[in-house]
């Protein structure tokens, strides 16, 4: 009954930060403060439920703030990095990604359609990829050594996003005349896409601390979660979506002609 409680606390937390971004987004008309709340949700439903976790079981179970501060120091770090890119880049346009997702901001394509297309499926998405720090707030710990092994994985993919956002921002700083075509030096010589491995992996560290270390039912009910996170990330706001215009840029095909897309591996010779 605890993890049901936990669990419709975590969805009233998505519900409430969603619905912040999305009046935001209005008067801003620009969707990609969505972005800002992807990351800076995660910490509100983990900080919303490890608090009705700790009122239910009268504050046992410290592995709950663990996770909390495990999902902090990730989310709040990738609210912060994207906040320029989602208010102020793109010379005041959209984002090219949700430019071509939706037909435009939304002034012109309706709230209506930007709740349903954006901010309603990255809330349901949320709910859903938390599932492992829901569920780990609320549990006790069966195995601990899957949670040290947990904390080293997230502990890589954070090393990833955040070392690769830092080197991206370098590259950026250059003057355009002075700097390579692409960006392919330092992470972004074996991927393509350092920052959203990173995001991933993070999340499969999550699932480590919060769902197997659990014990086997939690871990199998909640592994959906990672996979998700990767998918979202690969397929639909992420990887794929950017590539579309990345590929359009001079020297970019040849980028991705030798360098992964997305999981970091040696280089192709040319």
């Amino acid at each position: 009954m605890n993890v049901v409680i936990v669990l419709v606390a975590g969805l009233l937390a998505v519900v409430a930060g969603m619905t912040a971004a999305a009046v935001r987004a209005k008067q801003l008309d620009k969707v990609a403060v969505v972005d800002i709340a992807w990351g800076a949700g995660f910490v509100l439903v983990a900080l919303v439920t490890a608090v009705v976790a700790t009122v239910l079981d009268d504050g046992t179970g410290w592995r709950r703030w663990l996770l909390v501060v495990m999902v902090a120091v990730w989310g709040l770090r990738l609210a912060w990095h994207v906040r320029g890119r989602a208010i102020d880049d793109h010379q005041g346009k959209e984002d090219p990604r949700y430019a071509e997702m939706l037909g435009g901001p939304p002034s012109e394509v309706g709230m209506g359609t930007v709740v349903r297309r954006v901010f309603a499926v990255q809330g349901v998405v949320q709910w859903l990829v938390a599932g492992p720090v829901m569920v780990g707030v609320v549990l006790g710990v069966e195995w601990w050594p899957v949670v040290v092994l947990g904390v080293l994985v997230w502990a890589t993919g954070l090393f990833f996003e955040a070392v690769g956002d830092r080197q991206l921002a370098a590259y950026k700083k250059q003057p355009k005349e002075q700097r390579p075509q692409v960006m392919d030096q330092g992470l972004w010589r074996y991927t393509r896409h350092p920052n959203y491995f990173g995001d991933a992996t993070v999340w499969w560290g999550l699932w480590l601390v919060g769902g197997l270390a659990s014990g086997w039912v939690a871990g199998l009910a909640t592994i959906v979660c990672p996979v998700a996170m990767t998918f979202f990330i690969y397929q639909v706001t992420g990887a794929k979506l950017l590539e579309k215009t990345m590929m359009q840029r001079p020297g970019y095909p040849e980028y991705a002609r030798r360098t992964s897309i997305f999981f970091p591996l040696p280089p192709k010779k040319a």
